[in-house]
């Protein structure tokens, strides 16, 4: 077997193929810097490229060599320091990681970071790798207008557009085939009683034969030209029949606590959770659907821009927001037909009483109809009373309901992974 390796030049001299190859190799490596990157980047710059630093040691290959073989145990001639099965220790300082860090020293060694560069596609493959929707079944739409258009044979009635050249031509060849047969049976009999009355001896009997079977070789040669190339009959067309196909059709209600208890550092951190929860749904699947909604004292469904810069704010009835996500269910989001998911941030400090009826909202009418619904709470303070609120409905439905808390920037990212890793199916 042959293979053909592409070795051509990309642009500024590198070859892609080499890029990929680098790219899978330290893949682990360039994981990890990634999340790295993504604590330490602003909102805007969250979905862009850039510089990656991984360990130097990290990039060495592994080699084979010869070794001294057997076990061997020496101490030196002239040692007092040590004796067989001491541990030799770093030396301090100096020692060269390419941090800058520690005191000045005249003993060690050691090499930089390494770094390079990765385009925005690569930092997205890398961000949201072996993530996705949890539970995202296939539903069969009982009046879908979704169908898959599907060859179904051949017919003999159909538009032009639809003509099968190659079937067409094929089924005139056999209806003249099948037409002229019996003419060309008795034209090839006449011939072979035209070609023994040639070696017959000349007579004028013989002659008036032969002429009287050359016209009617004639005359059945012409009937059989008379017969069309091609006919209405012989048309064939492509049967297309369109087919409901299962949809995969998702939408994603996105909740943000922006009453007066929300800190603007806490806002960042909501917004940037949901930036990232944007990104990757925008990027991992075609056909979904996003509704933003921001609620103080009462919510309110907005515009993308709305939810990440407006600045209005109030105080706090976080029942306001399930309300109209279960209004917004009802009306336009039927569990046949959607896969229904729920990611709600806030700082869980709700007003006194409205905890309950979240828990009630949840169990009445939402939990029913979502495949997953996750709440992150955002606080470095002790939890708030929504939160025990939603612990008692996650050990009701562990698995349909997921709570998390983000302390600090550095936790969104961890956060996210664990909310939307990869689960089967089974559980909604």
């Amino acid at each position: 077997m042959s293979y053909i390796i592409d070795r051509r030049l990309n642009g500024k001299k590198k070859s892609m193929v080499n890029r990929q190859r680098f790219l899978k190799r330290y893949k682990k490596q360039i994981k990890g810097a990634v999340e790295e990157a993504i604590k330490q980047r602003s909102i805007q710059d969250l979905d862009r490229g850039g510089k990656i630093t991984i360990p130097r040691k990290d990039t060495n290959e592994p080699m084979f060599h010869h070794g001294q073989g057997g076990k061997q145990t020496r101490v030196y001639p002239g040692n007092k320091e040590f004796t067989a099965g001491d541990v030799f220790q770093r030396p301090q300082g100096g020692q060269g990681g390419g941090s800058g860090s520690g005191q000045a020293s005249n003993q060690g060694e050691g090499e930089d970071d390494f770094s390079f560069n990765i385009n925005q596609e690569e930092f997205l493959d890398f961000m949201f790798e072996d993530l996705e929707l949890p539970y995202l079944v296939k539903k069969q739409l009982k009046d879908s207008s979704a169908f898959e258009i599907k060859r179904a044979g051949f017919t003999t009635a159909g538009s032009p557009d639809k003509l099968n050249i190659v079937r067409s031509l094929r089924a005139a060849h056999a209806r003249r085939i099948a037409l002229s047969g019996p003419n060309r049976q008795e034209i090839r009999t006449l011939k072979k009683r035209l070609w023994a009355l040639e070696e017959a001896p000349n007579d004028d009997q013989r002659n008036q034969e032969m002429d009287e079977i050359r016209a009617q070789i004639a005359a059945l040669e012409k009937t059989t030209k008379k017969l069309p190339f091609i006919d209405e009959f012989d048309l064939r067309y492509n049967n297309m029949v369109k087919n409901p196909v299962p949809s995969s059709k998702a939408v994603m209600f996105c909740l943000m606590d922006v009453s007066g208890s929300m800190t603007q550092s806490i806002k960042e951190m909501a917004k940037r959770f949901f930036i990232l929860l944007y990104l990757f749904l925008r990027r991992n699947y075609k056909h979904i659907e996003v509704v933003f909604i921001r609620h103080h004292t009462h919510a309110k469904e907005v515009t993308e821009d709305e939810f990440f810069y407006s600045r209005e704010t109030g105080g706090t009835i976080v029942s306001s927001a399930l309300e109209l996500t279960a209004d917004i269910l009802e009306k336009r989001y039927p569990r046949n037909d959607w896969n229904v998911y729920v990611a709600q941030a806030s700082d869980g400090d709700n007003w006194e009483g409205d905890s309950q009826r979240c828990s009630d909202l949840l169990y009445q009418k939402i939990l029913k109809d979502v495949q997953y619904f996750a709440y992150v709470e955002i606080t470095n303070g002790p939890h708030q009373n929504l939160w025990e609120e939603y612990q008692e409905v996650h050990s009701r439905h562990p698995d349909q309901f997921a709570i998390q808390h983000i302390e600090e920037m550095s936790d969104i990212y961890p956060v996210f992974r664990r909310l939307f890793e990869r689960k089967t199916e089974g559980a909604a």
